[in-house]
């Protein structure tokens, strides 16, 4: 890795509108490198301190993703199970097929939830999560919201194509119902407390801290403004959302990436899920059609998708010293979290910019290749 360059590309980033950056780099349980820059207030003046909180939106999806796996492991769950098996909600669904609703007449699975296939959307306006906010207003639970999810048509069969979408909340109802504990309850007791993840929770307005850094919105022109500590995807108080719901930190995120390339043992010794499990977790599910989707929809030319990590398959499309194998996602807001079992090595980076398309085009690959750069 070139760690020299990797602070001299970071050095950069708050001159080209985003104001605020903090990466964090493990091996084999050693914190290498740490470098932040920039600020995180409103007025661009408080000097990042390292201790601040972000939203982290979709990178909660790779701990819901380990949830998933932890209880797949144990044999209380499968990926080949039905999503009906656990929210009878999803027994008999209907899908839009050429601008007409039917009756679905193959189950939606697991995999498909983990997957992107499910044939869900990303519709935070749909006319059944209006319906339950109205009804039950910020006293709606995962269960009820994601239950409502499903009284809209799925957008096409599952499995036949990707679309990135609210799969992950509804994965997380599937934890709630197999555990019988509140999916934040289940991520503290086996996996923020085993890991000592102390600063890590779900973003309701009841918790919002000083600590919170200030989230800015940036425009076509690559100007940034503040926008606010909103996290829209945190639907009620009651809600705990599997796909963006988090509120953590860069050194939780740092322990945390490092656990599962270190093949799900922590720097202190506790195991939280068996390599094999993780591998499993890594393996591309997308078919031929999906494959195509995630390149053509969100750029991940090279990659694949498992259980709601993108995986690098093939390097040499896109010119990248990185190894096959590696594997990780990002958040609305511009971080990403990057792992490799091979090596284990991971690295975290955090900033707090939504609209940010140069994070995705260009700042996440560019230091994923400066880390296995030899």
């Amino acid at each position: 890795m070139n760690l020299d360059k990797i602070t001299e590309y970071l050095e950069t980033l708050p001159g080209r509108g985003i104001p605020s950056v903090d990466c964090m780099i493990y091996k084999e349980h050693e914190l290498v490198y740490r470098h932040m820059c920039g600020t995180t207030d409103e007025e661009y003046s408080k000097s990042i301190q390292g201790d601040e909180l972000y939203i982290m939106f979709s990178m909660t999806k790779v701990q819901t993703m380990t949830a998933v796996m932890q209880l797949v492991e144990q044999g209380k769950l499968s990926l080949e199970d039905e999503v009906g098996k656990y929210l009878p909600a999803y027994e008999n669904l209907t899908v839009e097929v050429d601008g007409k609703v039917e009756k679905l007449q193959k189950p939606m699975l697991v995999k498909h939830l983990l997957s992107m296939q499910s044939g869900l959307d990303y519709d935070l306006e749909r006319p059944g999560i209006k319906r339950v906010l109205a009804e039950k207003g910020q006293q709606a639970t995962t269960r009820e919201i994601v239950d409502a999810f499903v009284e809209s048509p799925l957008k096409f069969v599952p499995g036949e194509h990707f679309l990135y979408s609210l799969s992950h909340d509804v994965a997380a109802a599937i934890v709630e119902v197999v555990s019988g504990m509140s999916f934040g309850e289940y991520l503290k007791k086996y996996i923020w407390e085993p890991l000592g993840m102390k600063r890590t929770f779900f973003a309701k307005p009841v918790n919002q801290s000083e600590k919170l850094a200030t989230q800015f919105v940036m425009d076509e022109q690559g100007k940034t403004q503040p926008m606010g500590p909103t996290c829209n995807y945190q639907l009620s108080e009651s809600y705990e959302s599997g796909g963006a719901g988090l509120i953590s930190c860069t050194e939780d995120y740092a322990v945390f990436a490092d656990t599962l390339a270190c093949g799900g043992i922590s720097k202190d010794g506790v195991r939280i899920i068996k390599p094999e499990t993780i591998e499993l977790m890594k393996q591309n599910l997308l078919g031929e059609a999906s494959q195509q989707e995630i390149i053509n929809n969100m750029g991940r030319l090279g990659y694949g998708y498992g259980c709601g990590v993108q995986v690098l398959l093939q390097p040499e499309l896109i010119g990248s010293p990185a190894p096959a194998g590696v594997f990780g996602w990002d958040g609305a807001a511009g971080s990403c979290i990057i792992m490799d079992t091979k090596s284990k090595i991971s690295l975290v980076y955090i900033q707090h910019v939504r609209s940010c398309g140069m994070a995705y085009g260009e700042v996440h690959p560019k230091l994923r290749d400066l880390l296995f750069e030899v």
